[in-house]
């Protein structure tokens, strides 16, 4: 990390040990403080990330009555940020640790519909087709495509999937909801000591936008990282759901569908771009459970554009990862 002493002093931290975290696919690294005035994180954000939408979006959170970490200090030029710390009880580690699932993902829908029904930050990003259109192609054509396919992909190739994207998304993705992106169980902390919705802390939601809230489900019980078992898939929607009454069920289902075709195509290609550029093929292990979940997500009616479009280019047997993994995750 990099040398964060001018904030750490100011914010009275100056003689805190800096224990460095686990890295994960992103450029930010986060360090815990031990021996500071309050339990505390530093975020070391270099460019090109930029604090400036973790703090806006921290204070639109906490605005709700839910929980995102506090700030207690920030150097937005720089990008170090020194955050309260939620502790160490991540979904994740609770989950890999044997915990029961269910309270977890319910507790989870819970928080989810309570941040998606209240109106979000009117500067907000858009998630709507042509967004998730240009974010499938940084991943798949710009980087799986040519690892499996040996050259790059051409003119007609980006104006078809551009086109079948758009088409499958046009109906759903204009919904203007607040869209944490990346709403899975290790960006959720287990907060005993709160309730209700705030019970589930809220964590790396910077690149929040607005879009329609099956994204989010979707990202919830349709794990790129873990399997989810149908009972709890089924229940965490049913949750979900129950607190939102304004929504059409079978509208939301098709919505669902589509998003999960457009997430797991392009995260399952996003491994493909950490191993190749970043180093980090570990991720790969993942690859084949997102193209498994492609695969169940294409089997729904609205999803029939990028469903042709794959038929006509990407034969069944390429659908995997293109190079072996060659590390643990």
């Amino acid at each position: 990390m990099r040398d964060a002493g001018d904030i750490l002093r100011d914010a009275g931290f100056g003689t805190a040990r800096v224990e460095p975290l686990p890295a994960d696919a992103s450029f930010r690294r986060y360090a815990r403080l031990h021996g500071g005035p309050r339990p505390a994180l530093l975020m070391d954000a270099p460019p090109p990330e930029d604090v400036r939408p973790f703090l806006a979006i921290a204070r639109h959170i906490a605005g709700l009555g839910l929980s995102a970490p506090g700030i207690i200090a920030a150097d937005e030029a720089r990008g170090f940020l020194v955050i309260e710390d939620f502790g160490e009880a991540t979904h994740a580690s609770l989950l890999d640790a044997g915990a029961d699932p269910l309270p977890l993902y319910l507790e989870a829908a819970e928080a989810m519909a309570a941040l998606h029904a209240a109106p979000p930050p009117d500067d907000l990003p858009a998630w709507d087709g042509a967004a998730m259109a240009r974010a499938t192609a940084a991943t798949f054509l710009d980087w799986w495509w040519p690892a499996a396919m040996g050259a790059p992909a051409d003119d007609a190739t980006r104006a078809e999937l551009d086109a079948a994207l758009c088409s499958m998304l046009a109906p759903f993705a204009e919904a203007g909801c607040f869209v944490h992106r990346d709403f899975f169980p290790a960006n959720l902390m287990r907060l005993t000591e709160r309730s209700g919705p705030r019970r589930t802390g809220l964590l790396d939601f910077q690149d929040a936008a607005r879009g329609s809230p099956a994204y989010d489900l979707v990202s919830l019980v349709e794990d790129a990282r873990r399997d989810v078992a149908p009972d709890i898939r089924a229940a965490a929607i049913a949750r979900y759901l129950d607190a939102r009454s304004d929504l059409d069920r079978e509208a939301f289902a098709a919505a669902m569908a589509a998003c999960a075709a457009q997430r797991h195509l392009r995260v399952a290609a996003l491994w493909v771009r950490l191993a190749r550029r970043d180093g980090k093929p570990r991720y790969l292990v993942h690859g084949p459970r997102c193209w498994r979940l492609l695969d169940q997500a294409l089997l729904h009616p609205a999803t029939r554009p990028l469903r042709d479009f794959l038929d006509a280019r990407v034969p069944a047997a390429l659908r995997r990862n293109p190079m072996p993994v060659t590390e643990p995750a």
